[in-house]
């Protein structure tokens, strides 16, 4: 699943990926100290998943995983994240359903005042586990589906049935009255289909609808062949701004942070303020939110930028979380223009998008590369 990034909800980021979840988090821009609030948190609680996903950034597997952080770790590490602004805590995988204590968790953040969402991939879900996250606080999931059938999705995932399995847990959602969104990565397979996969969204009743740009990292690295080009995501992305017009559901594009770019580009050709009435959050937010909104933090406690960017910003074990979102010197050159390499670094669109740190380092070597896959030229040149 796309988890662990701005993953959102998304999983499987993209569970766990800034905006993954459609809530917004603390409105407070800076904490006390004038570094930026922390309004996500992608929270990998463990890393075991039932799939075998193509695209998996974490190449999960259904075996437990050394080094997880044990129960009273988990609350001991949630205590800290008000101190860091009001957060969005996504509980994300491999599938957060295999951690057994996943309800208490919840039920703990939410106790703090937390607002929490999940990203499991919808197969494991019975109207047992569904009522467990509704009386835990799960205010909302986030289910991947790559295709509009079975042919496609089961293949993508790597388990024949999966598809279906799927769709059973999105009706016990449903049924325990948790709301749910629908997460879909980009490949050049699934492409053609986009229309015909929204139009599921709109049959299944889902809230959002949130493309992930697929990011080549774990198993994606092998996937060459179905990322597409930089062309190609400028069209993807042009028309995922005319299709959003066609409905009233909420659409989001992530791992795209040239989207913003695009977005104003074709608001000012057609006239249109970029503010809440016409566009929603979009008009207030940034491409990619890695260690300026949002973060990440895996199984075993590692904080990084976002779960395709292994980056080490610091070990909650070692070091305090909100220390390590205030002081991260990988944070703070995430936060400062001049730190960015190539076109990133002078495009007038830089506080809308920022490039995907995650492909600038799995493409071209380093996190502070300029988005590899994007074709904009800026009017200045670095």
């Amino acid at each position: 699943m796309p988890k662990g990034h701005p993953e959102g909800v998304s999983a499987g980021h993209p569970g766990g990926h800034p905006h993954a979840n459609g809530l917004s988090g603390s409105m407070a821009r800076t904490l006390e100290d004038g570094s930026p609030s922390c309004k996500l948190i992608a929270w990998e609680v463990t890393r075991s998943c039932n799939l075998a996903c193509k695209h998996c950034r974490a190449e999960a597997h259904e075996e437990p995983y050394p080094g997880e952080l044990d129960t009273d770790e988990a609350k001991a590490l949630i205590d800290t994240f008000p101190s860091v602004g009001n957060p969005i805590i996504i509980f994300t995988g491999g599938d957060p359903m295999m951690r057994p204590d996943v309800y208490e968790l919840v039920a703990y953040a939410t106790g703090k005042g937390l607002r929490c969402v999940m990203s499991p991939n919808g197969t494991l879900i019975t109207p047992e586990t569904a009522q467990k996250m509704k009386d835990s606080g799960v205010q909302r999931c986030s289910i991947s589906i790559d295709g509009p059938s079975a042919e496609f999705h089961d293949d993508f995932r790597g388990v024949e049935g999966a598809f279906d399995m799927s769709l059973r847990g999105i009706e016990y959602l449903k049924e325990a009255g948790i709301e749910f969104q629908i997460n879909t990565t980009v490949t050049r397979q699934n492409l053609p289909y986009f229309k015909q996969i929204f139009h599921l969204c709109e049959d299944l009743g889902a809230v959002a609808w949130h493309i992930f740009l697929l990011v080549p990292t774990g198993r994606a690295a092998q996937m060459g062949a179905e990322v597409i080009t930089a062309e190609e995501y400028e069209e993807v992305l042009n028309w995922f701004y005319d299709f959003r017009k066609t409905t009233d559901m909420h659409l989001k594009a992530t791992c795209a942070p040239h989207y913003y770019r695009i977005m104003r580009q074709r608001a000012k050709e057609e006239g249109l303020a970029v503010n809440a009435e016409n566009f929603g959050m979009d008009a207030f937010t940034r491409g990619c939110l890695g260690g300026t909104g949002f973060c990440f933090i895996s199984h075993t406690g590692q904080v990084q930028p976002c779960g395709y960017l292994e980056l080490d910003c610091g070990q909650v074990k070692e070091t305090p979380f909100p220390e390590i979102w205030r002081k991260s010197e990988h944070f703070r050159q995430f936060r400062t223009k001049e730190e960015y390499d190539g076109k990133c670094g002078v495009c007038e669109y830089h506080n809308v998008c920022g490039g995907c740190r995650a492909r600038g380092y799995s493409m071209k070597g380093s996190h502070m590369a300029e988005e590899p896959l994007c074709s904009y030229t800026p009017r200045r040149h670095k």
